[in-house]
């Protein structure tokens, strides 16, 4: 691993001197060539569900996957992620870091927000300092964290003014961008939401812009949005004021919100649908076994983890005995088998083993009963309580699905037969439930983790500091937290892996959050579908896809 590892951090470097003289306009289309430049006579249209309401719909808020999976069609940021998994120049036509890897100008290629505007350097710059003014609230400011001053700036007690964060628009079209310490990653980062732009003329006339469809809601990807009814579809459509356009091969896209997985099958076997399953939406899991006998399943691991959070500031699961005992007791072995039944991995660790292989294995052992009876009995005694008939009532919430309810429903079993621990459940519907989370009202809530990018400090920086945008759970550790912003500051890899290993031991120990598997994707697709992108991280694009 520590060589795999290495060459990937390489890699990276080779790539962003590389980039520093290529012109993106060739690279970038490359892409769209061969297969995906074959035409059609076809309606190059295609449907799909997306289960639910987006959370939202503007790149400085939006803080999951449903919400990803429009906006990586709709707009664009300074790079993109090709058909190989590899950032490219995208806004940005030319690149150039300094011979330190502390700063990057990136010159922006002649490109129109889809009203018509020209994408400038200060919608950039507008976009990053908006997500990190505390007074917005946006739960992945810390993602911008990697430019000089950022968390400065994002942190309501210090206060620090945005005009020292380090990214600046030099002219319309040359944007610098200044980090705290050299990041390999940084040009994949520079592909994900919360570093797109935002057209800062639209957004300081209307703040909500973001919030429907229609003249207002401007973006600068392959695909405009057209239609937004809430709770029911979005519509994209191709955007033909975007720089690449000729590559964009599909004319419409049609995104339901239809939150029952044996109704999205029946749609696509009605040929309603061009896609089930995820990343879009979910498949039945009882169906799993047979589409898979079938042969009409895919199935592709990716770099996320399924788990649940502790609220840990909320007795009794403020004890990391009683936290243990909860996880220790999970039988992640029969979940993955008997309910969500495809291919997933149980998990005993947290950073998924594509980016550490000894993960595959994990710090515990699964459905440890003894191990967790130990624990619980450790945990009573430091709370005062004789047995667990003592414990204060335990909640295990999660959003609307069968498959987060049919796990609820086995881990609640699991508690009460190995721990005598009772256990009531609570579902919603994926925004309030989301909100809850965020606010703390919760006390044990499924979630999961699908990798921003390929390395591990992606699944344990969440939980670096207690207030921190996505970490849930309130819980806090002065040496874990130490240790990843050392990893920041090391150039040898080896090394920083092993600090990135030696905090998630330490995670692991305290657990914040349980882990239960590792994800894997699972679709059925019209074969007419082509060169539709899922890549290792769980995210699809479709720039490239069309109907053949």
């Amino acid at each position: 691993m520590k060589k795999r590892f290495s060459i990937f951090f390489s890699m990276l470097l080779v790539l962003s001197m590389f980039l520093a003289a290529c012109s993106g306009g060739d690279e970038a289309g490359k892409s769209g060539e061969g297969e995906g430049s074959k035409e059609s006579t076809k309606p190059q249209e295609m449907r799909v569900n997306i289960n639910s309401e987006p959370f939202s719909l503007n790149p400085g808020l939006a803080n999951d996957a449903t919400s990803g999976g429009v906006l990586l069609q709709t707009f664009e940021g300074l790079t993109r992620i090709d058909q190989d998994g590899k950032p490219q120049p995208a806004m940005a036509e030319e690149i150039t870091p300094s011979e330190d890897l502390k700063k990057y100008t990136f010159k922006l290629r002649d490109a129109k927000w889809s009203n018509g505007d020209p994408v400038t350097a200060q919608d950039f710059e507008y976009a990053w300092k908006w997500a990190l003014d505390p007074a917005n609230e946006s739960q992945y400011a810390y993602q911008l964290y990697y430019v000089k001053g950022a968390q400065a700036a994002n942190d309501p007690e210090v206060k620090a003014p945005l005009d020292q964060v380090g990214v600046k628009a030099i002219d319309d079209k040359t944007l610098e961008v200044e980090l705290e310490n050299p990041t390999p990653y940084f040009l994949e980062l520079t592909a994900f939401y919360t570093y797109f732009p935002v057209n800062s003329k639209v957004a300081q006339a209307n703040p909500k812009w973001h919030t429907e469809a229609g003249d207002d809601y401007v973006s600068n990807g392959p695909f405009k949005m057209t239609e937004w009814s809430h709770s029911d579809k979005i519509v994209i459509e191709k955007n033909e004021n975007y720089w690449d356009a000729k590559n964009v091969k599909l004319e419409k896209v049609e995104m339901f919100m239809i939150n029952d997985p044996n109704t999205e099958l029946s749609m696509f076997e009605n040929g309603e649908l061009d896609w089930a399953g995820s990343p879009f939406g979910t498949l039945p899991t009882d169906v799993l076994p047979q589409l898979k006998d079938q042969g009409n399943l895919n199935i592709k691991p990716i770099a996320g983890t399924y788990w649940y959070k502790f609220q840990t500031e909320k007795p009794p699961l403020n004890n990391k005995n009683i936290r243990k005992a909860l996880s220790y007791a999970i039988d992640r072995k029969a979940i993955v088998e008997n309910i969500t039944q495809g291919g997933q991995i149980p998990a005993m660790a947290a950073v998924p083993p594509s980016m550490i292989k000894e993960n595959e294995k994990g710090y515990f052992k699964d459905n440890d009963a003894a191990k967790a009876k130990e624990f619980l009995d450790a945990g009573l005694k430091e709370l005062g309580l004789k047995d667990a008939s003592e414990l204060p009532p335990i909640k295990i919430s999660y959003n609307t699905s069968e498959a987060h309810q049919k796990i609820a429903q086995a881990i609640q079993d699991m508690w009460k037969k190995e721990l005598g621990v009772e256990v009531s459940l609570d579902n919603a519907e994926w925004q309030v439930y989301i909100s809850k989370l965020h606010e703390g009202d919760f006390q044990v809530g499924r979630m999961g983790w699908l990798g921003d990018f390929n390395d591990p400090i992606n699944f344990l920086e969440l939980f670096r500091d207690k207030d921190g945008g996505n970490n849930d759970t309130k819980w806090e550790h002065p040496e874990f937290k130490q240790l990843l912003i050392d990893s920041q500051k090391e150039s040898d890899p080896d090394k920083r892996l092993q600090m990135l290993k030696d905090a998630e031991k330490i995670f692991v120990d305290e657990m914040p959050v349980a882990p239960i598997y590792f994800y894997t994707n699972a679709w059925v697709q019209n074969e007419s579908v082509k060169n539709v992108v899922v890549s290792g991280l769980g995210d699809v694009q479709l720039k490239w896809a069309h109907i053949e």
